[in-house]
């Protein structure tokens, strides 16, 4: 093998060990969105009360808790169910529930997908994973702007007071898994570009592959040829 193919076989296989580092701690960084994204689709805390509300209580994308009482009053009256539509308070509540859990099932069919690494080609692997996570992002996108315009429906109002309108709070705040499902959009896409890059370089260097053996099909060829060609030498005659 020549000096420049040695040292593009090993650039090579330092590459490959790298991504495949990269590629393990991109599978568990999803498996960790993954358990991200079910939280936030089922944790009720959204949006909540605060010192000045009314009530007391807080509001998930389907699922709320109302005090019962004045704001002091710790007992809550809790409503809403995925399984029944009706109980959802209003229509974009609704929506950003059926964004947030596409999101969810992208990103769970992410992870089963990763079970095609022993039967497929790691570059394709990579790149459907990719769009499942960007179209993951884009769903959390959605259920994240749509969600606030439901924020006019009459039992938030009665906890957050009359201030209380589409893209406004009024006196209640945001809670922690809207905070949470904000920085899972960031966490899919940055997780989508990564399996872009390691998709593409492993498309790179199965090319390369196929070049380096093709080079060395033909050294070897020539070399063969070589040792087989006979050689005519003249002799001295005496």
């Amino acid at each position: 093998m020549l000096p420049s193919q040695e040292a593009s076989k090993i650039y090579h296989d330092n590459y490959m060990r790298n991504s495949r580092a990269i590629g393990v701690l991109w599978a568990i960084f999803t498996i960790c969105f993954a358990i991200v994204n079910v939280v936030v689709f089922i944790q009720p805390y959204w949006i909540g009360d605060s010192v000045n509300t009314p009530q007391a209580g807080y509001f998930g994308l389907f699922h709320y808790c109302v005090g019962i009482g004045p704001s002091p009053n710790r007992e809550f009256a809790c409503v809403g169910s995925f399984s029944d539509f009706s109980s959802i308070p209003s229509g974009a509540f609704k929506a950003a529930s059926v964004f947030v859990l596409l999101s969810m099932v992208l990103t769970l069919s992410c992870i089963a997908c990763m079970m095609l690494f022993f039967f497929c080609n790691t570059c394709t692997v990579y790149k459907t994973c990719a769009w499942m996570q960007l179209l993951c992002g884009v769903c959390l996108v959605l259920g994240c702007m749509i969600f606030p315009n439901g924020w006019d429906a009459e039992v938030i109002r009665d906890m957050c007071g009359e201030h209380a309108g589409k893209y406004s709070l009024g006196d209640c705040s945001v809670r922690w898994a809207y905070m949470l499902a904000i920085m899972g959009i960031l966490d899919a896409l940055i997780l989508s570009f990564l399996a872009f890059v390691l998709g593409n370089r492993q498309t790179d260097f199965y090319l390369d592959d196929l070049q380096i053996d093709n080079k060395d099909f033909a050294v070897s060829r020539i070399e063969v040829r070589d040792r087989r060609e006979p050689r005519y030498g003249v002799q001295r005659l005496h």
